[in-house]
């Protein structure tokens, strides 16, 4: 049994930077949305990206019920959307209204936001308070995203350093040179 306290591995969570994801599931009036900085992307064949989502969001039950979903990657320019989707501020009408948002078998594609992937739910696991939802990534597409939204102690933030220039090793390398 562990003796460390709740709060003590909340504050240690806030200390790890990290990406800022908004998850969407279902269709129509059914539609639900989550921001998700809790993900972990892992290559393979599958690849997989798992979320920590918590036990009471409404998103959690859409997924279980539909077995699909969508990540999307937000930059710099989507914190209002990462601050509607995480109930942060007032969102009349549903955190989707006024956004433009095309329909997709696997939930909600909120077209402004250019790097996402199509997931299918193959497994879930409680661990501590939050579910770990694990999906199978079937689509991906690749936005232009040069300024990543971030999340430290609690904020939406963005990277204080510019890119580094790397060597050209691929579109998408992050091998630095030498």
């Amino acid at each position: 049994m562990s003796e460390v306290a709740p709060a003590d591995a909340r504050r240690l969570r806030g200390r790890l930077a990290s990406g800022v994801t908004v998850w969407t599931a279902g269709r129509g009036p059914q539609a639900r949305g989550l921001t998700v900085a809790s993900v972990i992307v892992t290559e393979g064949e599958p690849a997989h990206v798992l979320g920590a989502v918590g036990d009471l969001a409404d998103l959690l039950d859409v997924v279980r019920e539909t077995g699909r979903f969508v990540v999307h990657v937000l930059g710099e320019a989507d914190r209002g959307i990462a601050e509607r989707f995480a109930g942060a501020v007032p969102a009349p009408g549903g955190p989707f209204r006024g956004l433009d948002v095309a329909d997709s078998a696997y939930g909600p594609v909120l077209t402004a936001v250019r790097t996402r992937a199509a997931c299918r739910l193959v497994d879930e696991r409680e661990v501590g308070y939050p579910i770990l939802l694990d999906g199978v990534v079937d689509e991906v597409a690749l936005g232009d995203l040069e300024a990543p939204l971030s999340y430290f102690r609690g904020q939406f933030r963005r990277l204080a350093e510019p890119p580094r220039a790397w060597e050209a090793q691929g579109p998408d390398s992050a091998v630095p040179p030498g």
